[in-house]
């Protein structure tokens, strides 16, 4: 007997259906293997509130919000925006126990949580009944935005604690790095800030050399030595003495000189009587 293919093809819509009602109906801690998969731990060869101060660090240095104070636990919190109708929040969380052993080694525990919200509007009616009139009501709607979670998962994503992990070794005391071996990493890859330099002294720029002239210049004469200066003292110094004021003094004019005169040797003109003066000087 053959079978038509819309029966052949509806037949195989039923089986697809049912296996995926089964697969739908499978409870979710039929997931659960509890399997040592190493995700959620670490061990660290310190004491359990040396490791969570560590992770207590780390939290901090990513912009967590803390908001536990014992020793032993650490939990914090940490907000996302991604769009204006949704609103992630992580929520840490961090356990840290002593192995009881004589080296004192603790375990750390280490979950989040994903929480989404969206923007959700609820509507608000009320009613108004006037007696006079019967039973009339008038109805009166109001509405509100408000984020409402929606969502609420474990992060599982082992890089993701992988990435804490190793932030929270860079937090580690030193001995305890290395008694684990950890090998320290750039802290511009890990979030954590980086000293900084101090900043280095000024040096002069030197000046380019002056180029020659075209022309030399004479040579100058070499200049005197100086004469050695005199040691300073505070005496006080004694003014100069006033020097008398310099007056002129008078020429005096030179007195005509009187030339003798001979007499001719004529008796017959007789001598003069008074004296001839002089020629005058040439030039006055």
């Amino acid at each position: 007997m053959l079978i038509s293919t819309p029966m052949r093809v509806f037949g195989l819509a039923l089986l697809l259906t049912a296996v995926a009602g089964c697969s739908k109906d499978k409870p979710m801690y039929e997931h659960e293997n509890f399997d040592d998969s190493g995700t959620f731990s670490r061990n660290y060869p310190v004491t359990d509130a040396v490791s969570c101060e560590a992770a207590r660090r780390a939290l901090l240095s990513q912009g967590y919000i803390i908001t536990s104070s014992d020793p032993k636990i650490v939990s914090g919190h940490k907000s996302f925006q991604q769009t204006g109708d949704t609103h992630m929040e992580i929520s840490f969380n961090v356990v840290c126990a002593d192995d009881g052993t004589a080296g004192h080694h603790a375990t750390m525990f280490a979950n989040a949580l994903q929480d989404r919200y969206a923007l959700k509007k609820t509507n608000n009616s009320a009613s108004l009944g006037v007696g006079v009139l019967g039973s009339v009501s008038m109805p009166i709607g109001s509405s509100d935005d408000s984020m409402v979670k929606v969502a609420s998962e474990t992060v599982t994503a082992q890089k993701f604690y992988e990435r804490f992990f190793t932030l929270v070794e860079q937090f580690m005391p030193a001995e305890a790095k290395k008694a684990a071996h950890i090998e320290e990493k750039p802290k511009a890859d890990l979030g954590m800030p980086e000293p900084k330099p101090a900043p280095a002294a000024l040096t002069p720029t030197p000046t380019p050399a002056a180029e020659p002239a075209a022309t030399p210049a004479p040579a100058a004469e070499p200049a005197p030595a100086p004469a050695e200066a005199a040691p300073v003292s505070s005496e006080p110094v004694a003014p100069p003495t006033e020097s008398a004021p310099i007056t002129p003094a008078p020429t005096a004019e030179p007195a005509p000189a009187t030339e003798t005169i001979t007499p001719p040797a004529n008796p017959d003109i007789p001598p003069p009587t008074e004296p001839i003066p002089a020629m005058p000087a040439s030039g006055q």
